[in-house]
């Protein structure tokens, strides 16, 4: 997660080049909604705002249930202190282009800089294009309006003039005519209604004017008519026009993504981006959200479009990052257990080991008369050096020389060496001999096919009378907090291994998980298990 929203960033200072999970072009309600969903699902992301939100005329927002009344701009102001608390960076800036390659989007700005996002979701949204009559653009928001849900209730029982624009506008003056008795279908010069339609108007009281618009009235800072072709002035308190919604769509389409046009009843609206359901697009790792692809969307409608999309983002991410992991998983199952990859762990670090013997190997052999002894992967021998202190002579195998050298080095400190032969091998292949007393193997594992050739192997390898000892981290250790490295297949338990030996030819001492406490890497005091076999073989 990145920092919240720091002055140098509010002044529009994104980290160039630096890769974010995604970056969000629009920093209006959609985006801010979508970078909200994706910043709780602990994603990072960067909002790019060119501060034009569409709905920046308007005084206030409606229809959006606990905030209605609120202004456009208290609304977004919110939004970014929430995801200031969420570590989203959100900077002003206008993105200019945006390019695609392997490693996610390249978002290039206005002014020469350069963002990176592995996800895009472009909630840039429209430009609503007026009818080109004087003075009406000017009160666009405020008396000039055009979505009966958005602003309807704040002009009821007013004189609201409905300019006709297409077949829709008959649709439109019915709807504005639930909000006031006093509305007015102007045709600006246009086709009278159709026999029916005209019917319908007139069943609701709402006069027709057919004369060209020449301009919209103002008096005061107040709408008070709009003044038609041939001097004549039609007193109305409010105008309710069709725009044609135009999809903000310059980043898209440097990525291959066209605006479509967008028509209803053989009426072109407008254009917009087609996305499907979550706001995916035809470009794989774009989304879009709000008034870029939904022209009818509300303020209400593009929050939800834009936690739809960031809820799909995320699983898309999810879904990515699990490829990867896995990817990872399976090359690091498949060379964890070379050679190479042992060296390199031993010399990583002057010990790796704590130096102490394995303590299921001294509790289990203390009792057994000694004799011929195979360390299984004896590592920087620790138990081969205790082993033969306690009389044992020892073979002591591991596929690291590094390991064996360290070895060799306390056998000789602790006086040992003659007792303890260090060979070196991969008993994965190679034969670890036969006729041992106790063959012990600590916490040597494998992936399943592997491992049941290699304790099959050091089985046959045990001597009438001797015994086999075997210890591993039981299966159930992965649901505790003990930070164990996470390859289930390779854990197993003592029946398991039990299973593997040869039927009436072994006597099973013990196969069971044994608890023991350790600490986990947060302090904590938790009981484990270790998987213990000890079996004997029959004279």
């Amino acid at each position: 997660m990145h920092g919240g929203v720091s002055d140098e960033k509010e002044r529009g200072t994104p980290v160039e080049e630096q890769t974010y999970d995604v970056v969000v072009v629009g920093g209006g309600a959609a985006g801010l909604s979508g970078a909200l969903a994706l910043a709780r699902s602990r994603r990072s992301v960067l909002v790019l705002d060119s501060g034009e939100p569409r709905n920046a005329p308007a005084a206030h927002m409606h229809n959006f249930l606990g905030r209605d009344g609120v202004p456009p701009g208290e609304l977004l102001a919110d939004g970014r202190d929430e995801l200031a608390g969420y570590g989203v960076e959100v900077v002003t800036a206008r993105a200019g282009s945006a390019v695609r390659d392997d490693a996610g989007f390249r978002v290039e700005l206005e002014d020469g800089r350069a963002v990176r996002g592995r996800r895009l979701l472009v909630t840039t949204g429209l430009v609503d294009e007026l009818p080109a009559i004087p003075g009406l653009a000017g009160r666009w928001g405020r008396d000039v309006a055009h979505c009966p849900y958005c602003h309807g209730w704040e002009l009821r029982d007013q004189r609201i003039g409905v300019i006709a624009s297409g077949p829709l506008s008959v649709h439109q003056a019915q709807m504005w005519r639930q909000i006031s008795p006093h509305v007015l279908l102007l045709l600006n010069g246009g086709d009278a209604p159709a026999a029916e339609q005209g019917e319908e108007l007139a069943a609701r009281g709402v006069p027709v004017v057919p004369g060209a618009i020449e301009s919209v009235e103002v008096a005061g800072d107040r709408l008070t008519g709009v003044r038609l072709a041939d001097g004549d002035v039609v007193a109305v308190d409010a105008v309710v026009v069709g725009p044609r919604f135009t999809a903000r769509s310059g980043v898209l389409e440097a990525l291959g993504l066209v605006a479509e046009p967008f028509e209803m009843h053989g009426h072109r609206l407008g254009s917009r981006i087609p996305a499907d359901e979550s706001g995916a697009t035809s470009v794989p790792g774009v989304w879009v959200a709000g008034n870029v692809t939904n022209l009818g969307a509300t303020v209400a409608v593009a929050v939800a479009g834009g936690q739809t999309a960031g809820a799909a983002i995320n699983m898309d991410l999810i879904a990515e990052d699990t490829r990867a992991a896995v990817a990872a998983y399976r090359n690091r199952i498949a060379t964890m257990f070379t050679e190479d990859a042992w060296e390199e762990r031993y010399r990583g670090k002057d010990a790796v080991w704590s130096g102490r013997p394995n303590p299921v190997l001294v509790d289990e052999v203390s009792g057994l008369a000694v004799g011929r002894a195979l360390d299984v992967g004896c590592g920087e021998g620790a138990d081969a050096v205790w082993l033969a202190g306690r009389g044992w002579q020892v073979t002591a195998v591991d596929i690291s020389s590094v390991a064996l050298g360290r070895a060799a080095g306390h056998a000789a400190d602790a006086g040992l060496a003659e007792r303890i032969t260090f060979r070196h091998a991969d008993l994965r292949t190679d034969e670890p001999g036969e006729g041992y007393d106790l063959v012990s193997a600590q916490f040597m594992h494998l992936p399943p096919d592997a491992r049941r050739e290699l304790y099959t192997r050091l089985a046959a390898s045990v001597g009438p009378g001797g015994t086999l000892l075997v210890v591993g981290h039981h299966p159930s250790d992965l649901a505790t907090s003990v930070g164990r490295m996470h390859f289930p297949d390779m854990l197993f338990t003592a029946e398991e291994i039990a299973g593997l030996l040869e039927p009436g030819g072994w006597k099973i001492v013990t196969a069971e998980a044994r608890p023991r406490t350790v600490t986990d890497p947060q302090g904590r005091e938790i009981t484990i298990h270790d998987a213990v076999l000890v079996a004997q073989r029959q004279r």
